[in-house]
């Protein structure tokens, strides 16, 4: 809403009313700018100006004029209303802009300061003249607390008059008479006044003695925590310290308990001896839920005070206020009335002169208690502003050059303009309300600010502007005006959503959701609103200017830096992006897609068996976006390329039995190399895929990770699973260990999925020798059926089941199992593949796997086509059509191109596999890590190593994790030049891989053989033994707690149900894939597959969606020499404007020959602690050596004039402390190491303790999984 007349100048210019005019002179009558001309003011309590000496003057005016005309030389003319001239305003900031503008329009030229911190801030250069205050030396803050500087300049500018602003000088008394001293009019209270008033406890004796109703406090400053101690003890808990001069929240802390009472009271008041300058406390009762009403009074020189009204203010955070309502809702016209009575009253008691705010709380009955005074213009007093039309800092400066209220149009309460509708405040701040409102600092690289109708924005930054850490976190502030407190709020949404942020964390998000809260909307929150209401306040949509932020952030550093991809040792991505695959043309518009999955939603479970029992065709499993890939391209293939081809896949591939989806290798690795959320891959390709069944491959006890989990997690993790979308579960056990089976089948089961039971196939059942015979399958299988299955998967992960002996294991189990449905997996290792699954289905199979020709073959599955073609017009026609294929085949032909840094190189089917029974998705990665580890050249060693170390293990089933085990035998069988018959005579002396110690002990269950011995003895050496199921031994994982640690450590807002079953199996790897999203953001999930994995060339430019009909275009244009702070400057162009983003170089370090940055904390190791945000380091509490304790101090930081103490985590040694006093820090600069181990195995609680580094087969087993209880 626009402000009515007398906002733009004064409200009296709309009145008839005669008004008093105080007395001035002109001396020799010259124009404005002339250095002769001076305006005397004849005023109480107003000393008159002196005239300056003429030349000295005119220095000063030319000057300013050249600085200040606009570009036309155009000014506003003096409106002659004050005896004024110019004005200084003694503060930054956006305040500082709106006493320009008010100043301004009255004709008057405006003088700012500036600290050398500020040289570059708008403030400075939104006045005629500017002027550097203090010195680099000094600290930013002190800048503007130095009294004899500012007046200083202010003399030799020739100031008439300074305006304090609100904080630094605001409330300082010697500084209103230091003004006074110099001649200089100080827009604001008497100084006896600001002792009275701005002195807390003075203001509370002022209070009893007009008979104002005060919370019981102390009366008088205190100086140390005993006398805060003694009122404690007398009054109870809890208590409220506050700073006896100042305001905004500084030096404020709620002490609940006695033992909390000295250091509150220590770091209070080094907060306000910070802020204010005095760090003398006072102390009061604690008043629970109340709400924070705040009355504006006006008064002049002539004893005359008027109210405009209320304001609540009951929105706080740490009681600091974030949003301000005018006039306060729902508040009961007796309480209003009994507030203004009050305030005029207490402001008449004292002989209150100018602006200023009393403050109460007003209690769930509708009592009030005094708090305070604020004896200065306060930062939410555009909201009154805006419902009554008196613009306030004019009225200040009108009243301090002794102008009366009657002159103002406010000669009495009736005077007043009427409240005019509603208005609310929010404060903008660059604060990250996910990170516990840590304040960010940086440059904003892009600023854009809401506007339209009832919009009004007071703020001092824009585009390009540096957010530094030395003063407060305030950006803007945005007011919505509107006829009722509905339409404000609709207005404040719309205004908060339009705002565009780049750079920098701001506080949006928070606020959106305050303005979207039902008890805010009821106009009834108190000032416990925020604490109450944590779970829906810190929920976040995500947000997308902060988002796009990260995700330039993270182009500029594989700029900088090079990409970050292990295990990309290929040629470099294709340039040729392929196409979205469109659906074929005889498949549009064709009916609604069906498929089998209709059927086991419709049926159920036990009817989808026996709907594929009754089915005449074989069916078909494709494998491509799961299996086919981990085996040719070490996983890596990103749910975007997948997304491309899914409406295409559900079309051409309607009549297929399931789509295989997740395993444990995709799970694992979508977290920890693609930083992709597994579940919402699952989620978005369900969306897209409604009609064919999802299948996964699940471990059993082990779920998707590589060890054994306590029951609860496998539990939940399996019913979250079916929610998300997998139908089928191809259940096994990585040593066919019947218990673990039975148990995953149970967990399967209840959570209403389909049972595929699996039987993992080694060996060779036509070799006589062989030690896996037909009997051991059938026995198997016999022992699943029983338990209740509703299909048999044979899984044959290295390819070994041969056409004859797939004939006569299906043909077995078909005879024997007549009514249950089989399945049969393998790979074309040694290419026999389609051979092997044709032999299956002509034997009884009733679904086979295969992928697509351009994903089949070697260590992959059977070519899709191959079968296909075979089986059309046949009686086991797959019901697929074979010319539907080719497009398929060749979008991932094209696609596959992209991936091609993971390329395992191989160039043709290899038949050894029947010798060393490696599994194929190992296979790649086998070697791809022999090759990490200076082993390339002994690859075909470490062939024949696997074969003898399975023999030494008791030839056992191989698949993850045992084929794991079996692996990391191999390996370190070829570094220490061991053969199976020196590893059993040395193993007394040998360190084995803690993979194959933990097979020894049984953590992976138990092989159908038994452990071979005396091999497992030598290995354990006395080490403790499990029988029976792991699992079952494990005590329940306390979810909730994790949870909830989960959340401290990343926002309430950023973790689901679905995360804290992530980090439940991968501890470690979701602390990096959170780590990564909260640097990164999950945009990158969206980015061009090429720049993903790759820098963008310059001017290489990308184009994506980043939503539904919402596209981002991005173009590098280049990067900026490295700079001495070791970082590089980066430009794009993001949607055609120019953006800039600064990386740190980490090859800083070798190109200038020193540390160039700052180590950062490891945020997946607690005892690794940074700094929360960016400061200055004030006391370091510890040293090298030190044990700490839990929650005990380490360093204290200030930052934005807050003090923070950073507390230990956990309890350790301290090994390293890596700041010193005084040291600035960046947000997640490490602080201090605390080495955990030094007192005792302490446990991370966000950590699983095992080593689960490895891609695809991590290291083996834990003892005990996380957070057991």
């Amino acid at each position: 809403m626009q402000l009515r007349s007398g906002v733009k100048g004064s409200v009296a210019s709309g009145r008839n009313a005669q008004q008093p005019k105080p007395a001035v002179s002109r001396v020799g009558g010259a124009r404005r700018g002339v250095a002769s001309t001076k305006l005397v003011a004849t005023v109480p309590g107003v000393q008159a100006q002196r005239s300056a000496p003429a030349s000295r003057s005119r220095a000063v005016t030319v000057r300013a004029e050249q600085h200040g005309a606009g570009e036309d030389g155009m000014r506003l003319a003096h409106t002659g209303e004050v005896p004024f001239k110019k004005i200084l305003c003694a503060n930054r900031g956006e305040i500082a802009i709106r006493i320009f503008r008010a100043g301004t329009e009255l004709g008057l030229r405006t003088v700012a300061v500036y600290s050398p911190a500020d040289r570059l801030q708008p403030h400075r250069y939104k006045a005629d003249e500017a002027y550097c205050v203090g010195n680099a030396d000094m600290q930013p803050v002190s800048c503007y607390l130095d009294m004899d500087a500012i007046i200083k300049i202010a003399k030799e500018a020739e100031v008439d008059a300074i305006h304090p602003g609100y904080g630094f000088l605001s409330e300082n008394a010697a500084f209103a008479r230091k003004c006074a001293e110099a001649g200089i009019v100080f827009i604001g209270p008497k100084p006896e006044t600001i002792e009275a008033m701005g002195d807390k406890t003075a203001a509370r004796r002022a209070a009893v003695e007009c008979g104002v109703s005060i919370v019981p406090g102390t009366n008088n400053p205190l100086s140390s925590p005993d006398e805060a101690r003694d009122f404690a003890t007398k009054y109870g808990y809890p208590v409220i310290l506050k700073a006896a001069m100042g305001g905004g929240g500084r030096g404020m802390r709620v002490v609940r308990h006695e033992s909390e009472m000295s250091d509150a009271f220590i770091r209070a008041s080094n907060e306000a001896r910070s802020a204010f300058g005095d760090g003398r406390m006072f102390v009061e009762k604690y008043v629970e839920e109340p709400r924070h009403i705040e009355i504006q009074i006006m008064a002049d020189h002539y004893g005359n005070v008027v109210h405009l009204y209320e304001r609540d203010c009951s929105v706080q955070r740490r009681h600091q206020k974030v949003v301000e309502v005018a006039p306060a809702p729902k508040l009961p016209n007796s309480t209003r009335k009994a507030l203004y009575d009050d305030a005029v009253k207490l402001a008449r008691h004292v002989g209150y002169r100018n602006a200023g705010t009393v403050e109460f709380m007003v209690d769930k009955d509708g009592k009030h208690y005094f708090l305070e005074v604020n004896p200065r213009v306060q930062v939410e007093h555009t909201i009154t502003e805006e419902i009554t039309g008196v613009d306030i800092v004019q009225s200040q400066i009108k009243i301090a050059g002794g102008a009366s209220l009657t002159s103002l149009g406010l000669g009495t309460q009736a005077d007043v303009p009427p409240v005019y509708g509603f208005a609310i405040q929010c404060r903008v701040t660059s604060e990250d309300p996910e990170q516990n409102f840590q304040p960010d600092t940086g440059r904003l690289e892009a600023y854009r600010m809401p506007g339209g109708p009832g919009i009004r924005m007071d703020g001092a930054v824009t585009t390009g502007n540096v957010i530094s850490r030395y003063y407060d976190s305030m950006l803007a502030k945005v007011i919505a005006s509107a006829p009722t407190f509905k339409m404000a709020t609709q207005k404040m949404q719309r205004a908060l959503a339009e705002f565009q942020i780049r750079g920098i964390k701001t506080n949006i998000p928070f606020l959106e959701n305050v303005m979207r809260h039902p008890d805010f909307l009821s106009g009834e929150a108190t000032t416990f609103f925020i604490e109450q209401h944590q779970r829906e306040l810190f929920n976040f949509e995500r947000h997308g200017s902060l988002r796009s932020s990260k995700l330039l952030t993270y182009l500029a550093d594989m700029v900088v830096n090079g990409p970050d991809h292990p295990g990309a040792i290929g040629a470099p991505p294709s340039k040729f992006v392929p196409a979205a695959l469109a659906i074929p043309d005889e498949l549009v518009g064709a009916a609604s897609l069906s498929g089998w999955r209709d059927v086991l939603q419709r049926e159920g479970p036990d009817g989808w068996a026996k709907a594929v029992r009754a089915h005449k065709g074989v069916l078909i499993t494709d494998t491509t976006m799961r299996d086919a890939h981990q085996s040719l391209l070490a996983t890596r293939m990103r749910t975007h390329d997948m997304l491309k081809a899914a409406p295409a896949t559900a079309a051409i591939l309607n009549q297929a039995g399931s789509l295989e989806m997740w395993g444990g290798a995709t799970f694992d690795v979508s977290l920890r190399f693609l930083h992709e959320c597994p579940w919402r891959r699952l989620e978005r390709l369900r969306e897209l895929i409604p009609n064919v069944p999802f299948q996964m491959l699940f471990r059993g006890a082990n779920a998707v990770g590589y060890t054994s989990y306590p029951d609860n997690v496998v539990r939940a993790f399996v019913s979250e699973a079916v929610r998300s979308g997998v139908d089928i579960f191809r259940i096994f056990d990585s040593l066919n260990y019947v218990d673990n089976l039975r148990f995953g089948m149970d967990a399967v089961r209840d959570a209403g999925g389909v049972v595929e039971a699996t039987l993992c196939y080694t060996g060779d059942i036509t070799n006589p020798k062989s030690r896996y015979q037909l009997d051991y399958y059938l026995d198997l299988a016999e022992k699943l059926v029983e338990h209740g299955c509703h299909a048999l998967a044979i899984k044959d992960m290295a390819g070994l089941l041969k056409p004859r002996a797939a004939t006569i294991l299906v043909g077995a189990l078909r005879a024997r199992f007549p009514n249950t449905v089989i399945h049969v997996h393998t790979h074309d290792s040694a290419g026999t593949g389609v051979a092997t699954q044709l032999a299956a289905a002509a034997a009884g199979a009733d679904i086979i796997d295969c992928c697509v020709d351009s994903m089949s073959g070697l260590t992959s599955q059977p070519s899709m086509g191959a079968i296909v073609n075979a089986l059309h017009g046949t009686p086991l026609d797959t019901g697929v059509h074979p010319a539907h294929l080719l497009p398929l085949s060749n979008y991932w032909e094209s696609t596959r191109e992209l991936y091609a840094p993971f390329e395992s190189n191989m160039k043709a089917v290899s038949s050894d596999v029947y010798v060393h029974e490696m599994p194929g998705g190992q296979y790649t990665n086998l070697k791809f890590q022999a090759m990490s580890l200076g082993l390339g050249e002994e690859w075909s060693n470490i062939c024949t190593a696997y074969a003898g170390a399975n023999r030494a293990l008791g030839d056992i089933v191989k698949v993850t994790p045992s084929s794991k085990v079996v692996g990391d035998l191999a390996q370190f069988m070829v570094q220490n030049g061991l053969d199976e018959k020196t590893l059993v005579e040395r193993a007394e002396n040998l360190s084995f891989p803690s993979s194959v110690v933990e097979f020894m002990q049984g953590y992976l269950g138990q092989p159908a053989f038994g452990f071979p011995e005396p091999l497992r003895s030598r290995v354990l050496k006395g080490k403790h033994t499990i029988e029976g199921r792991p699992g079952a031994s494990l005590g329940a994982m306390d979810l909730a707690g994790l949870e909830y640690r989960l959340k401290e450590k990343y926002g309430g807002g950023a973790i689901s149900h679905r995360d804290v079953l992530s980090a439940a199996l991968y501890p470690k790897v979701f602390d990096e894939y959170m780590t990564h999203v909260l640097k990164y953001s999950d945009l990158i999930e969206k980015l061009p597959t090429r720049a993903f994995l790759t820098p963008l060339e310059e001017d290489e430019e990308v184009e994506f969606e980043i939503a539904k009909g919402v596209a981002a275009n991005i173009k590098y244009k280049a990067v900026g020499e490295l700079q001495p702070n070791g970082k590089r400057e980066v430009f794009f162009e993001a949607n055609g404007v120019p953006r800039v983003v600064e990386v740190g170089d980490k090859k800083a370090e070798m190109v200038m020959g020193k540390k160039a940055v700052r180590e950062k904390a490891d945020l997946a190791v607690l005892g690794s602690v940074g700094a929360p945000m960016a400061g200055t380091i004030i006391e370091v509490s510890v040293k090298t050596g030190s044990l700490v304790k839990p929650g005990q101090q380490l360093v204290v930081m200030n930052a934005m004039k807050m003090e923070t103490a950073i507390c230990a985590p956990v309890a350790g040694v301290i090994t390293q402390v890596a700041v010193e006093k005084n040291d600035a820090l960046d947000a997640g600069d490490l602080v201090v190491y605390i080495d955990t181990a030094a007192v005792g195995a302490v446990e991370d609680p966000l950590s699983s303790g095992s080593d689960d580094d490895d891609e695809v087969q991590p290291e083996g087993g834990k003892k005990e999984p996380a957070l057991a209880a």
